[in-house]
């Protein structure tokens, strides 16, 4: 609790929070941070080992096998969230299992799950979206911008310059 908050407190309160403190579990930060490393790790290496099946027996180059990848680990992470796997995993794991792609299609599926009794549309779709819509628009504004700077910045890219 902050100082600030402390001086407005009555002496009572302020042996409450003293002792609540005192009694609060200790964070297990290190134990947290290492669990988040070995299975934050372990979704990578998954994706990698993803990413060298498809160029090994799948045909694609180095730069062809990240889409396929990236879809794989969606597709494995909405799968593991609808039987509530990845809800466990995350539970044990913390941090480690927001790994971008994986998390965020976690989340989207989670939102989906939540909202199906509302039906398909106004549920599972408006409630995929409720998380989904920022994020996708914040990119396509950012691509765009991103694409401005680079028309007029890079010569030749818009037509011009022989």
């Amino acid at each position: 609790m902050s100082k600030q908050k402390n001086k407005k407190s009555t002496p009572a309160q302020q042996q409450y929070q003293r002792l609540a403190s005192d009694t609060e579990p200790k964070r297990p930060v290190f134990v947290n941070c290492l669990r988040a490393f070995l299975v934050g790790g372990i979704i990578c290496l998954l994706g990698e080992c993803i990413r060298q099946a498809f160029i090994a027996y799948g045909g694609f180059s180095e730069k062809e096998a990240g889409n396929p990848t990236v879809a794989v680990l969606v597709i494995l992470s909405v799968i593991l969230t609808s039987f509530g796997v990845y809800d466990k995993i995350a539970q044990w794991a913390g941090a480690g299992t927001a790994v971008p792609v994986t998390g965020f299609a976690n989340s989207v599926a989670s939102s989906a799950i939540e909202h199906r009794s509302e039906g398909l549309v106004l549920g599972v779709g408006a409630g995929m979206f409720q998380l989904a819509g920022p994020v996708i628009v914040f990119g396509t504004v950012a691509a765009f911008i991103i694409g401005i700077i680079y028309a007029v910045f890079v010569p030749g890219f818009a037509g011009g310059g022989h």
